[in-house]
């Protein structure tokens, strides 16, 4: 299991908001950070630690990414033509993880990424185990036979809290997903706002 799985609510309390929408999320009980401290955390930010805020909220939510990962994609998306800021939501959302927790096949982001590891997963018949792997429009995601029965997957499909976004094709009877589209900013049903236009702006700086 992913190291950083059970550290995925101090993230949550580090950032002063529940990045997932989960239900059980400590920040709906108390919004201050962690620590002895953490009451008295409430200063005004910087441009530099705003902008810093926007990039560790937006790895986080990926399954907080390394920085190297993170600074890589953000490299990629800056080469490509077009808005920088969208260009890297629609790198991230491509990840292979990213697909199979908008598909609702499993319950959180650091979840899929175990998943895709373990080799549950299929993308156009074939076998892959590597949660980066960058999905293209017009992939058929799906959980291999022998996996389909899995408490992880049928709990998840009954999850309320979200639903699969236009941008994939799902069907939970065959436990397969489309990718229908890169998303841009707007698509993406992120349960806090997200600002990538600050992600540009503090690499531009740093």
């Amino acid at each position: 299991m992913t190291k950083r799985t059970s550290a995925k609510y101090k993230i949550d309390r580090r950032m002063g908001e529940n990045i997932w929408g989960r239900p059980k999320s400590p920040v709906n009980r108390r919004e201050y950070g962690p620590g002895q401290h953490g009451q008295r955390r409430k200063g005004k930010l910087s441009d530099f630690g705003t902008q810093l805020r926007a990039k560790q909220k937006l790895k986080g939510y990926y399954g907080d990414l390394t920085e190297k990962q993170f600074r890589r994609i953000y490299g990629e998306a800056e080469r490509v033509k077009g808005d920088t800021g969208e260009n890297l939501i629609g790198l991230l959302e491509r990840r292979l993880d990213a697909v199979v927790y908008r598909a609702k096949f499993v319950a959180t982001v650091f979840a899929a990424r175990q998943f895709v590891n373990h080799g549950h997963v299929l993308v156009n018949g074939n076998p892959v185990n590597i949660p980066s792997y960058r999905v293209k429009e017009g992939d058929v995601i799906e959980v291999r036979a022998k996996s389909k029965q899995m408490t992880v997957l049928l709990e998840a499909v009954a999850l309320p809290e979200r639903d699969v976004p236009d941008y994939i094709e799902a069907d939970h009877s065959k436990m397969t997903a489309k990718f229908v589209r890169t998303p841009g900013l707007s698509d993406v049903p992120y349960p806090v706002m997200m600002e990538p236009n600050l992600v540009v702006e503090f690499y531009a700086k740093n």
